[in-house]
């Protein structure tokens, strides 16, 4: 996030670990998601939508590997530079400002995340980051 004045860099520190890239719930696409990641894999859209991503109330979404984590991920997130919005966003995503407790939910498997902090700071920096996206 950058550094600031407000504290909101320390409620999250990315660690690396990789925990939000494996597990059920999928990320979903957005076109130009798809038509990025294509690019930066040499493939075309439509090789990336029908050998990478499958389906999921009529939204793509990147396929998971036999592991339980995104087909991308191998101990690094092979496509970093070009990661899907939802990637980019993690922690500060909208459903923690539709309820505070998600931010718990999340932290008790990523340690990059402070599950102590108070609910208002939660929800300052969370609108804060989703503000400048």
């Amino acid at each position: 996030m950058g550094s600031d004045e407000s504290g909101c860099d320390a409620l999250f520190a990315c660690t690396q670990c990789g925990d939000c890239c494996s597990g059920y719930g999928g990320t979903y696409l957005s076109e130009n998601d798809i038509h990025a990641i294509s690019r930066y894999l040499g493939i075309s859209a439509d090789r990336l939508v029908s050998c990478y991503t499958s389906k999921s109330g009529g939204r793509r979404l990147i396929a998971q590997g036999d592991n339980g984590y995104c087909i991308f991920w191998d101990k690094v997130c092979t496509i970093h530079p070009v990661k899907p919005k939802m990637c980019r966003q993690w922690p500060y995503i909208p459903s923690i400002l539709a309820d505070v407790g998600n931010w718990q939910a999340m932290a008790a498997s990523c340690p990059g995340m402070d599950a102590d902090a108070p609910a208002k700071k939660i929800l300052e920096c969370v609108k804060k980051a989703l503000d400048r996206q």
